[in-house]
């Protein structure tokens, strides 16, 4: 029907304009509209990819214009203040306001459901500490380290030069630089971008070996010694999966692959990258932590660690007899979380693999304690990390201290338009485009995340002053309680089970799974 009608238009509306023009010379104006809808109509009917447009030619690109314009509606026109996915707009406006230096209070009190089943707040007491004048450090950094890093509370999570621009690596760096935190630089190696600015780095080697890569695709310890020895080189992350893809190697589109980029990775030009699924240069537990030990000795001596999203409990209780059995012991470990993710990945393996952070946090951190060596190791948890009660929540989980990727993106002016592997980024961020990555202004957006970043560092400061705390080394699990149900709420420490220091190694009676677990893990083989 739609069809008929356009092939009648295309005949009459032409036959209509020749006439009137015959006493309105004017009216043959009318052919600069007419005449292009026209073609693009006869186009629509003739091509054979889109059945949408053949069915309903020229009217047929109106949903393909909504459905490009779909996340921008969705939140500018349907949204309330607490709805949005992956974040909502009251997060995404506190970190507009913070990094713009703007007012981020909020007026006629909270509009989230305080007797929803799953509400989590945390405990104030009623003699409250004033919050320190400079923000406390934590020493990342343990027994092998010679170099040990004294870090932020909240970091930038790892997203590399590829996945992100040029200008938004420049950004961030600058940030980091002003605001005396660090900044990950993801597994696409360590490009200039991240060194121009002199902001503290913290060089994550990945799969792929990007920044330390041999011709064939291994490990060159010669290129990461050299690396890796530059000032601004804080500490060494070794990437085994991470939480928007775990099990999968990091992509990287051909349409973002730029000659600079292909030169930086050592990779060929005109296809995606995909880094390999695991690592080379080791296999097995026990052989992470003599390869920790070896780009520690490679480096220098500043702390090297490793990142994950836990998938098999048995693998990582492998690692930790693993350290049990050699005494060697990695500085940190990252736990990232299932929900994180600021690239492209696969959308089963978004939504279906690996364990949320949460869960992942509290396993880690029991884990450790169950063998012993927690008080050892750095424990760093990102995902979805963006306000300092998330933080609060992050330290009473097990974390040390914490990263954020997302929040750091928002900081810049990402609006969550969920394009960021088609290279098309509207504000800048995540496009090797060079029209767009001018739009970012480096100066600018760089002081943005250095005033996000301070703003949440101070947020997370006082509501460690409200619980009565001197110091945030002191939250514990009974400090943030969850509604389980109308009528009965639970403190994380009656939630989750915590293993007592050294029952792993002890022997005797162990939890729930622990003790299948821990029967079923090998040190020699993941």
């Amino acid at each position: 029907m739609v069809r008929k009608i356009f092939f009648t238009l295309a005949i009459v509306l032409p036959l209509i304009i020749v006439l009137a023009s015959t006493r309105w010379v004017h009216a043959l104006w009318a052919f600069l509209i007419v005449g292009p809808l026209i073609i693009l109509g006869i186009h629509d009917v003739l091509q054979r990819t889109h059945s949408l447009l053949r069915i309903y030619p020229v009217l047929g690109h109106g949903r393909y214009l909504l459905e490009e314009f779909r996340p921008e509606i969705q939140q500018y026109f349907v949204e309330t203040n607490i709805d949005g996915t992956p974040f909502s707009r009251e997060y995404r406006s506190v970190i507009y306001q913070r990094a713009k230096g703007a007012q981020d209070t909020v007026p006629f009190g909270t509009q989230r459901d305080v007797n929803r089943v799953g509400y989590e707040w945390m405990t104030h007491s009623l003699s409250p500490k004033t919050p320190p004048e400079k923000p406390p450090r934590v020493e990342v950094g343990g027994p092998g380290c010679t170099k040990p890093y004294l870090a932020s509370y909240l970091n930038i999570s790892a997203m590399s030069f590829g996945s992100l621009g040029r200008s938004a690596v420049l950004a961030l760096n600058g940030g980091a630089k002003v605001g005396g935190f660090a900044h990950n630089t993801g597994e696409g190696g360590l490009s200039p971008h991240h060194l121009a600015p002199g902001g503290d780095l913290i060089w994550q080697v990945g799969t792929g070996y990007f920044g330390c890569r041999t011709g064939d695709g291994g490990f060159d310890p010669t290129l990461f010694q050299e690396n890796a020895r530059h000032d601004a080189v804080k500490m060494i992350e070794i990437k085994l999966s991470q939480g928007a893809k775990p099990g999968h190697g990091g992509i990287l589109p051909a349409a973002k692959l730029t000659s600079e980029i292909a030169a930086i990775r050592g990779v060929p030009m005109g296809q995606d990258v995909i880094s390999p699924p695991a690592h080379s240069a080791f296999s097995g537990p026990k052989g992470l932590l003599e390869f920790v030990e070896k780009l520690r000795d490679l480096c220098g001596g500043k702390p090297v660690g490793f990142k994950l999203c836990v998938g098999h409990r048995k693998e990582f209780l492998g690692i930790c007899k693993a350290m049990v059995e050699t005494e060697i012991l990695p500085d940190f470990i990252a736990v990232d979380g299932a929900e994180g993710g600021t690239g492209a990945a696969p959308i089963e393996l978004s939504n279906s693999v690996g364990m949320p952070m949460r869960d992942g946090l509290l396993f880690v951190n029991s884990a450790l304690r169950g063998i012993g060596l927690r008080g050892k190791i750095r424990v760093i948890a990102a995902g979805k990390i963006v306000s300092g009660f998330h933080m609060i929540r992050a330290i009473a989980l097990g974390a040390d201290l914490c990263s954020s990727a997302r929040g750091m993106m928002f900081a810049l002016g990402c609006i969550q338009a969920r394009k960021c592997n088609t290279n098309k980024c509207p504000v800048g961020i995540t496009t090797q485009d060079p029209s767009r990555n001018r739009g970012l202004v480096v100066q600018d957006k760089g002081e943005r995340v250095a005033r996000y970043h301070h703003d949440t560092i101070r947020s997370f400061l006082e509501l460690c002053a409200a619980i009565g705390l001197e110091r945030p080394a002191e939250i514990t699990p009974h400090d943030v309680l969850r509604r389980i149900d109308a009528t009965t709420i639970k403190r994380f420490d009656e939630l989750y089970e915590y293993l007592p220091e050294g029952s792993l190694i002890e022997g005797g009676s162990l939890p729930g799974i622990w003790a299948d677990q821990w029967r079923l893990a090998s040190a020699e083989r993941f």
